[in-house]
């Protein structure tokens, strides 16, 4: 395995966003009348901040991210501002803002109405955390029993369980396995055929839900992936590099990576209605994000977005994590881009999905 000739790509593909936006839903039974907390679990675009506190390079915790965030904080956060989950617990009337699981700030109490426990640069495949150095799935599973433990602690074992039963747990993960593992750095493509690479991504994902349902989850939303080829460092990628479906020379989406999110996508909705054929007294939530972010990137006038290629961050090509810092230039008005960087939303695309998920998926989980 070879990292140096792509050194710049890699740094800006480990943190790709994999679907975090919860909005479409499937099917299902009945639900507690109100939600009682927020735990999120994945990659970049669910971590307010968890990689701070990592020994890891793949972290937003400087300018000029946090540019439109509250006192211009850079809180890690790999956006301008807020991350749709934040968005989310506002509007449910839960907190102000997701706060990241290792932040040393947040309390017992804290814990209670919920925390993001996701981690950027993150996948379903452990080799993805492993290249990155940041938290695998299976460690923030482990985040979220010592944070069932502190509840216990502070309002009882019996309480503490009413909470989690009532809370939505919201998963984000798989497009980094993708871009990393069988595109731009094809680590996985020599042992896997890509319809192969998808069952073992499931699989895995199969897993995890499972242990979050033993521990007393009911209620998931789960994300597909998004139209990995119009992300624009993957535009970038294709008119630069020789890989199958892009075009040299030619900043346009790679049509053949959008299918493969199509065919995932899929798979996953399959997987999601046996989970809830399955799982008694659970709630799922397909999540299509691909749909929604394709149609923001296709019509942006009917968004207000005037830029859909790049990201607002230097020349949005290539710049995410370090290459977006201080001394880089950003545009004059984030709100007018689709993406922050090369591979993350601005907060205004955070909010167009959030006002979709509370008037969407927010009534079938709590009626």
């Amino acid at each position: 395995m070879t990292l140096k000739r792509t050194s710049s790509a890699a740094f800006s593909i480990f943190l790709i966003f994999s679907a975090s936006f919860l909005f479409l839903v499937v099917p299902l039974n009945a639900a507690p009348s109100k939600i009682s907390a927020v735990y999120a679990f994945g990659d970049s675009t669910l971590d307010p901040g968890n990689n701070n506190h990592l020994g890891t390079l793949f972290r937003g915790d400087h300018p000029p991210y946090g540019r439109d965030f509250p006192g211009q904080i850079a809180t890690g956060r790999f956006t301008d501002g807020r991350l749709m989950t934040d968005f989310t617990v506002s509007s449910l009337g839960i907190k102000d803002l997701l706060p990241a699981y290792l932040d040393p700030r947040v309390s017992n109490l804290d814990l209670l109405t919920g925390v993001s426990f996701a981690s950027a640069g993150t996948g379903i495949d452990d080799l993805t955390a492993t290249i990155s150095n940041v938290a695998h799935m299976s460690t923030q599973l482990h985040y979220f029993e010592q944070c069932l433990a502190r509840m216990q602690s502070t309002v009882g074992r019996e309480a503490a369980s009413r909470i989690v039963e009532d809370a939505l747990f919201a998963i984000g993960i798989g497009t980094n396995d993708m871009i990393f593992n069988f595109y731009d750095l094809p680590t996985r493509r020599g042992q896997f055929s890509l319809p192969a690479y998808h069952d073992f991504l499931l699989h895995n994902l199969e897993s995890f839900v499972m242990r979050l349902y033993s521990m007393g989850a009911r209620r998931f939303s789960i994300s597909g992936l998004p139209p990995i080829g119009c992300l624009p460092v993957q535009e970038t990628a294709g008119s630069i590099l020789p890989i199958p479906g892009g075009h040299m020379l030619q900043r346009v989406c790679n049509d053949a990576e959008n299918q493969d999110s199509q065919a995932y996508n899929a798979k996953l909705q399959a997987l999601v209605l046996r989970l809830q054929a399955t799982l008694p007294g659970t709630r799922f939530a397909y999540v299509d994000i691909y749909n929604p972010l394709l149609d923001m990137i296709t019509n942006p006038g009917k968004y207000g977005f005037v830029e859909t290629r790049r990201g607002c961050c230097g020349t949005g090509l290539v710049e995410m994590g370090g290459m977006c810092n201080a001394a880089t230039p950003v545009c004059p008005d984030p709100s007018k881009f689709v993406f922050w960087d090369a591979v993350h939303p601005t907060q205004t695309t955070y909010q167009i999905l959030a006002n979709i998920f509370t008037a969407t998926v927010i009534p079938h989980l709590v009626n």
